[in-house]
C-alpha cells in the first residue's frame, strides 16, 4: 500500500518547490471553490527551517478566477492564543505586501487557513468558516460601501475587503470520503489517498508526496517528526485523562459532602418540629443557630 506524507510536514518542507504548486492549488481550489493558480510562495516566518522553529506558516501569492490577486496564508502551529495567533497572521501579510507609499488600494484580500491537528474548542463541524459583515443593529440588513473610483461609483461588500478564515478541525473528520473537500480532509488525517481520485491537488500529491520517493535522510527526518507528534498526543491525552478522573473524583466528594449536609438538615428540621432546644439540635447535627433558625 502506498504511504503519503503527512500535509503539515509537506508543507513546511516539500510544498515550497514550484513544481509542488499544484498540490496547494488544490487544496486552494477546493476550499474557495474557484480555481486558484499560485503565483509564488511568499517569504514568511514559516520559511525558518531550524528544528526548534515553532512556526509553520507559509504565505502564498496567487490569482483566483477572476484574475485578481489575493494572498492566503496556510499555518499549522499548537498555541494557547489561537485565534490571537491568526489575527496577528492575517495582519502581519497585509502590511508585509504593500509598500510604503502605495495606496490602500493595493491592500490584498487575505485568506487565513488553519489546518488544526489539536483542540481548539467545542464544535460538532469539522469545517468553520468566518469573515467580516456589517449589519444594522436595528434595520439587520448588510452594509455596502460607495466608492468613487476613475469617475465610476463601485458598490463593495465589506466582505470582498475584510480578510476570510477558515478553521479546518482535522481531528473531528470521522466520515467516509465522499466529496473533494472530504477526500482532502481525510488525507489531512490520515495521509490516505484514493488510488482513483480526480480531485484537485489529490492527484498531484499521489505522485509528490510518495514517503518512499525521499531520500532515506528525509525519511528519517520525517519519521522523528512523526514520532515526536505521538508523543507529544500522547503526554496531552494522558493529562486530559488525568484531568478527567480528578474533576470526577472531586465530583464525588462535592457530592458526598452535599449529600452529608443535606441529611443534617433534614434531621434539625425534625427535631425542631418535636420541640428540642436550638442548643440540643447544635450539639446533635453540628449546625449552626443560623442555619437551624432558617428551617
Amino acid at each position: 500500500m502506498d504511504k503519503y506524507v503527512r500535509f503539515d510536514w509537506a508543507m513546511k518542507r516539500m510544498l515550497r518547490d514550484k513544481a509542488n504548486f499544484a498540490v496547494l492549488e488544490g487544496l486552494l481550489t477546493v476550499l474557495l471553490e474557484e480555481p486558484i493558480h499560485i503565483l509564488e510562495i511568499l517569504e514568511s516566518e514559516g520559511n525558518q527551517q531550524s528544528e526548534d522553529d515553532k512556526f509553520n506558516r507559509v504565505d502564498i501569492k496567487a490569482k483566483d478566477s477572476k484574475d485578481e490577486i489575493i494572498i492566503v496564508e496556510i499555518q499549522n502551529t499548537r498555541e494557547l492564543y489561537y485565534l490571537e495567533r491568526i489575527l496577528y497572521g492575517v495582519a502581519k501579510a497585509i502590511t508585509e505586501h504593500i509598500t510604503l507609499g502605495q495606496s490602500y488600494q493595493a491592500v490584498k484580500k487575505i485568506y487565513s487557513i488553519s489546518i488544526l491537528y489539536f483542540d481548539i474548542g467545542k464544535g460538532s463541524d469539522y469545517l468553520y468558516h468566518g469573515q467580516n459583515h456589517f449589519i444594522g443593529v436595528h434595520t439587520k440588513d448588510e452594509l455596502v460601501i460607495s466608492t468613487k473610483q476613475e469617475n465610476a461609483i463601485l458598490h463593495k461588500l465589506p466582505a470582498k475587503i475584510f480578510p476570510e478564515y477558515y478553521l479546518i478541525r482535522v481531528n473531528e473528520f470521522n466520515q467516509v470520503a465522499k466529496t473533494p473537500l472530504e477526500e482532502w480532509i481525510s488525507y489531512l488525517k490520515n495521509g490516505v489517498i484514493r488510488p482513483d481520485t480526480t480531485t484537485p491537488g489529490l492527484v498531484e500529491a499521489r505522485e509528490k508526496l510518495q514517503y518512499y520517493n525521499m531520500s532515506s535522510e528525509e525519511r528519517h527526518a520525517y519519521d522523528e517528526h512523526i514520532n515526536a507528534i505521538m508523543i507529544q498526543n500522547d503526554v496531552l491525552n494522558s493529562a486530559k485523562l488525568e484531568g478527567k478522573i480528578e474533576g470526577r473524583i472531586e465530583g464525588m466528594a462535592e457530592g458526598k459532602a452535599e449529600g452529608k449536609a443535606k441529611e443534617k438538615r433534614e434531621i434539625a428540621k425534625k427535631l425542631k418540629a418535636i420541640g428540642i432546644s436550638i442548643e440540643q439540635i447544635k450539639q446533635a447535627t453540628g449546625l449552626s443557630s443560623e442555619d437551624i433558625e432558617q428551617l
